[in-house]
């Protein structure tokens, strides 16, 4: 393999580094803002807009978000699709740096639907490539790959240098990931030589340059890696972008035994994510300080440190940076000599090793992709089949007339007995098919949503989908770990089974989806995967049915003398993100803030009551008798009232017929 050598890179980024000044780029956009207000409504100035929404994207993402929202605005009004697009990748990537990811998938899902309208492949390229880039952020490597790759099939094909040259970095940095494939990213580098030439923006080559610093500091090449963190600090300096190789330069020296100096960069960066809120980054840099701590032996200062990214984390829903700080928090617990919490962190990080690389759940995966493709087949060996037939009978004919009648008919016994046989193994052969068949969309289904199965079978992989509302449920069960501690492991989960059957089948009475359990938690949701306007309502009333149904079986437990569960349930309302994520624990799910909040909400309800948010209360409260609790501090959501839902007003509603739609994507 043939690394990528200092000086032929560096000569290529002083040819094409820009030579204007931050301020020379400051005036030229006061030029144009005051230029937009004189221009007519039209093409032009959406055009104006945008151009504007994406010079403010790295510096100042909620300017650059509100000059999209005016470019959308317009173009819808004068139905301009190709400026439509744009400014939805430009309102996109202002959410991508503040790290809203749920808002990121919709508006780049919107502009990707333009850009193919207007058959506008480059478009289409780079939307394959920032949607590769979210799911990147989640920690889907599976889904990552597969937009790169379909950006890069897509850049290929019209020549567009720039595209090829980000896809090319793109996969380079998915492969950065893991120790196991550092020469594979490597060798990604090393294809976007061709392209450096043509590439005018100056952060992009940034970008390139900080992973290659990352790629050597990983190979133990600390020289090569600061050489080239230092040019990319150059390039980013004044930008969004600045923090990152910093952080990993911070890494380097720490590596190096300069803790201090590495300290101070790694807290220069974490001051300007948490100044331009990039969630993601600033855990990152939470990890990074929190290793150079353990590194002086400050070992509490690194548990406090880990805290803060262990929460930011959470939110983030990055599984692949829990799993390391749930590893880093129990060798620091050791090092103080606190056992048990840091046996408790390594459970979590056993746990969440699991979850990420579950290999079980992967053959299953595989063993319905194949049965799907065998089905598909299937038409093929019987075509092949019936074809092979028609050259036997053939080949008989000709000798039946050469050698005669007799010899003609025995052929033609021999053939109908062949033919029979044949047919009776083709049809022993296809029931064997449909047998496994059945089992595997059974076993689909009950692994996935039934819409999303389909489009499973028919593409071999699922489209993440945006929903504007939906209602998620939570049950919990109070005081679980003491009651459970009193039951046998049998009792146990005889007890959660039965209670979570009875919770399935009103999950189906009133139209709702379950997601999934966690431990004593159970989650569902309505509106979902099919689209209706009653989930509020359907979900209102499932919530008083577990109510009553727990009610009842508390009384027949204590009547036997034996322990009970109490639940408690939360409900919100509001916009998801739903797919299947993951190669290597197969599951569907949902995401974004609604799903947080309705968490909240049950973790705040009381034993036996159901605790809704304000969005619930408000579509609901005609048909149910609701009584206002407070309001509650939520983290990244302000304050949020709550109420508890206590029973229906006029005493009876049966579950609202859905009218559903499926969900275009």
């Amino acid at each position: 393999m043939q690394y990528i050598s200092f000086s032929k890179l560096v000569l290529i980024i002083l040819l094409f580094t820009y030579t204007s000044s931050v301020a020379g780029q400051d005036k030229k956009l006061d030029s144009i803002q005051k230029h937009v207000k004189e221009l007519e409504d039209d093409s032009t100035k959406v055009n104006t807009l945008n151009e504007l929404s994406y010079s403010l994207f790295r510096t100042t993402p909620d300017q650059a978000i509100a000059y999209g929202e005016k470019a959308k605005t317009l173009a819808q009004k004068i139905k301009f699709e190709k400026g439509l697009a744009v400014a939805n990748k430009n309102i996109g990537l202002g959410y991508y740096m503040k790290g809203d990811f749920v808002k990121v998938l919709s508006y780049w899902e919107e502009s990707l639907k333009s850009f193919q309208n207007s058959n506008d492949k480059a478009g289409v390229a780079n939307l394959y490539s920032n949607i590769g880039a979210v799911y990147f952020a989640f920690g889907d490597d599976a889904l990552t790959l597969q937009y790169y790759l379909k950006a890069l099939k897509v850049a290929e094909e019209i020549d567009d240098k720039l595209r090829i040259y980000t896809a090319l970095v793109n996969i380079g940095t998915l492969y950065l990931n893991k120790e196991e494939t550092l020469d594979k990213a490597m060798s990604y580098f090393n294809k976007t030589l061709p392209y450096l030439p043509y590439i005018e923006d100056k952060q992009s080559i940034g970008t390139l340059l900080t992973n290659l610093g990352e790629l050597w500091m990983k190979k133990g090449n600390y020289d090569s890696s600061i050489y080239y963190l230092d040019k990319a600090l150059t390039i980013h300096e004044g930008t969004v972008l600045y923090p990152h190789p910093l952080m990993v330069k911070g890494k380097v020296l720490a590596k190096q035994g300069a803790i201090v100096a590495a300290i101070a960069l790694q807290k220069e960066a974490i001051e300007i994510t948490e100044q331009t809120g990039q969630k993601n980054l600033l855990s990152q840099g939470l990890i990074a300080l929190s290793e150079s701590y353990s590194l002086q032996g400050k070992h509490q200062e690194a548990i406090n440190t880990l805290n803060r990214a262990e929460t930011l984390s959470e939110v983030l829903e990055d599984n692949y940076q829990l799993k390391d700080i749930y590893r880093f928090q129990s060798d620091n617990y050791v090092a103080i000599s606190d056992f048990q919490e840091a046996y408790r962190y390594m459970d979590f990080h056993t746990k969440m090793k699991d979850t990420i690389y579950n290999i079980e759940t992967n053959d299953k995966i595989k063993g319905l992709q194949f049965s799907y493709q065998m089905e598909k087949k299937e038409d093929e060996i019987e075509l092949l089949n019936a074809s092979n037939e028609i050259q036997l009978l053939e080949t008989k004919r000709q000798r039946a007339i050469s050698w005669g009648a007799v010899i003609a008919g025995l052929l033609v016994l021999i053939l109908t007995l062949g033919i029979y046989r044949r047919y009776k193994f083709i049809n022993k052969v296809k029931a064997i098919l449909e047998e496994e068949k059945d089992r595997s969309d059974k076993l689909l289904l009950n692994i996935l949503p039934e819409e999303t199965a389909e489009e499973l079978k028919e593409k071999g992989f699922t489209e993440p989908k945006f929903y504007d509302s939906a209602t998620i449920l939570f049950t919990d069960f109070k005081g679980f770990t003491s009651i459970s501690a009193a039951m046998t492991p049998n009792e146990l989960v005889s007890e959660l089974h039965e209670c979570f059957m009875n919770f399935d089948n009103i999950m189906s009475k009133y139209g709702l989806e379950k997601i999934k359990t966690i431990g004593d938690a159970y989650m569902a949701a309505g509106g979902l995967p099919k689209v209706n306007q009653t989930h509020p309502t359907n979900v209102a009333l499932a919530a008083l049915e577990i109510r009553s149904y727990m009610n009842q079986h508390k009384k027949e437990k204590e009547s036997e003398g034996k322990a009970f569960f109490e639940v408690r349930v939360g409900i919100n309302t509001g916009p998801v993100v739903s797919g299947v994520v993951g190669i290597k624990k197969f599951a569907y799910d949902i995401w974004g803030d609604t799903v947080n909040i309705a968490a909240r909400m049950e973790s705040s309800s009381e034993a036996g009551r159901v605790n809704i948010s304000e969005h619930t209360y408000q579509l609901i409260k005609d048909k149910f008798n609701c009584e206002y609790r407070g309001e509650i501090e939520a983290k990244n959501a302000g304050k949020l009232k709550m109420y508890f839902l206590n029973d229906v007003l006029d005493g009876k509603l049966e579950p609202l017929e859905e009218k559903d739609t499926l969900l275009s994507n």
